[in-house]
């Protein structure tokens, strides 16, 4: 490899659809230029995606939420610069870390910042799906019970533990028995919840305050009365806030919306890494982590190798920082509240516009089967012939190829588009965002827009066949 590492890796671009359907992922490959997603993307700035040719793009998927601060903020690259400039001891592990408590210290004041919750503890991972599994972990060892509740529709990951918890069959079937001891419950169902606990034999309820797969916001009322129903039978409420905290609702935590909900563990990841670096957290009272760590024998009893990295951990601090200089979360309210107002109303001259739902600057468009007309009815049942999902392309292709706008459907078999906004995004962004979704839905009513939209993905498929 020659010394100029930038200039050997500007002359591979243009490779990595090759290697990927060489070496990583092939059916990935085939699906992403089945619908013409295979841009070149050579550089990233803010809410903005620019690729080989120039073109710019908006980017509403943000990584599923990752780059809440936009794509390469430079006041988190200059802490990281700065940090990796001093040689620092990095992960001595007999040692204490000042970054990990420096964000730690941060991330209690703000869970605690609405209340007088004992949020005090913080243990640090890697991802969102590894802090779903510490509080697994943390919420029998404390409690010393077996169940697990979560939710229908609800994400909470993808390793053995947290897709024991998965809402969707699509996403467990053909990986064997999962973890023993897990009930799927009704979304906003607190009756059922309530039955669920009656043989208080429950170690906790995992729930997202809003689903990632499905854009539903809890009910008012249902975390605070879901934090009576598990305390009166012993059991520890764990909110999932792993794509909705730290922002993305316009509070700093989803919870916060409801001044009594009173989580025992808070699970948060994505937001926190900065874009940059792969960080998780785990926000919990102290008496659960005290019983996990109850000892000197113990005190590393659930660990991991790259927890609490000096890297992570000031990509973390960073992000704090800037949300907090920013006011991001007071802006984050006032703009999410605006841009559903805006997005409900357009959805209201589109038949196929079923809901639109979400908080703050996390919201997505249901789609369904329109009772009229005969014509788009029609068009519906004929897509719905080829594929559950189809219809949905029908949005999310012209956004990309006509606007330049990036999204995606919000999971498999559903017809639910996500938008995931960077947190800092412009309103003059915003605002092209709902032009565009205006012109995209009234083409919708054209029912050979659909056509267009199956033609374009057959050419695609066709394509695939003949490589």
């Amino acid at each position: 490899m020659p010394q100029g590492f930038l200039t050997w890796l500007d002359a591979q671009q243009g490779r990595q659809y090759e290697l990927h359907e060489r070496h990583i992922n092939p059916a990935f490959v085939k699906t992403i230029r089945t619908i013409g997603f295979d841009r070149n993307y050579i550089r990233g700035e803010g809410e903005w995606l620019f690729d080989a040719e120039g073109h710019r793009y908006l980017d509403l998927l943000t990584g599923w939420g990752m780059f809440a601060l936009g794509r390469n903020h430079p006041r988190v690259r200059s802490i990281l610069e700065q940090v990796l400039s001093r040689d620092m001891p990095n992960l001595v592990r007999m040692d204490c870390s000042l970054l990990a408590g420096l964000v730690a210290e941060k991330l209690v004041s703000h869970a605690c910042a609405d209340s007088g919750q004992g949020l005090s503890r913080v243990f640090f991972c890697n991802s969102g799906t590894e802090s779903v599994e510490a509080a697994i972990k943390f919420a029998r060892c404390h409690t010393r019970k077996p169940r697990i509740l979560f939710c229908d529709h609800a994400f909470h990951g993808l390793t053995v533990g947290s897709l024991s918890l998965n809402g969707s069959e699509f996403f467990r079937e053909r990986f064997g028995e999962l973890m023993p001891g897990t009930e799927k419950l009704p979304f906003n169902d607190l009756a059922a919840l309530e039955r669920a606990l009656q043989a208080k034999d429950v170690a906790a309820f995992v729930v997202e305050p809003v689903q990632g797969k499905t854009c539903e916001v809890v009910a008012d009322g249902y975390l605070e009365q879901a934090t009576r129903l598990c305390h009166r039978a012993g059991a520890l409420l764990v909110v999932d806030e792993v794509q909705c905290g730290l922002g993305r609702t316009g509070k700093w935590f989803a919870f916060q919306h409801w001044r009594e909900a009173e989580p025992d563990i808070v699970c948060v990841a994505k937001a926190l890494s900065g874009g940059y670096v792969p960080v998780g957290a785990v926000i919990s009272r102290a008496a659960i982590m005290d019983s996990v760590f109850d000892g000197m024998e113990r005190c590393v009893v659930h660990s991991n190798t790259f927890g609490q990295n000096d890297l992570a951990m000031a990509a973390a601090l960073a992000t704090l920082q800037v949300m907090e200089e920013g006011e991001i979360p007071s802006r984050v309210a006032k703009l999410g509240e605006s841009t559903i107002a805006r997005l409900t109303e357009i959805g209201r001259t589109c038949p196929f516009v079923y809901d639109v739902r979400g908080k703050g600057l996390m919201f997505g468009i249901d789609f369904r089967r329109p009772e009229s007309p005969l014509k788009l009815r029609a068009a519906w049942d004929a897509l719905h012939l080829l594929n559950e999902g189809v219809f949905s392309q029908t949005v999310i292709v012209p956004l990309l190829h006509e606007h330049h706008i990036l999204a995606q459907v919000a999971g498999y078999h559903t017809e639910l588009i996500k938008f995931l906004p960077p947190l800092t995004v412009s309103e003059e962004a915003i605002d092209y965002f709902l032009v565009a979704m205006r012109k995209v839905l009234d083409n919708l009513q054209r029912p050979a827009a659909a056509w267009d939209t199956v033609c374009t993905l057959a050419k695609g498929a066709a394509t695939q066949l003949t490589r």
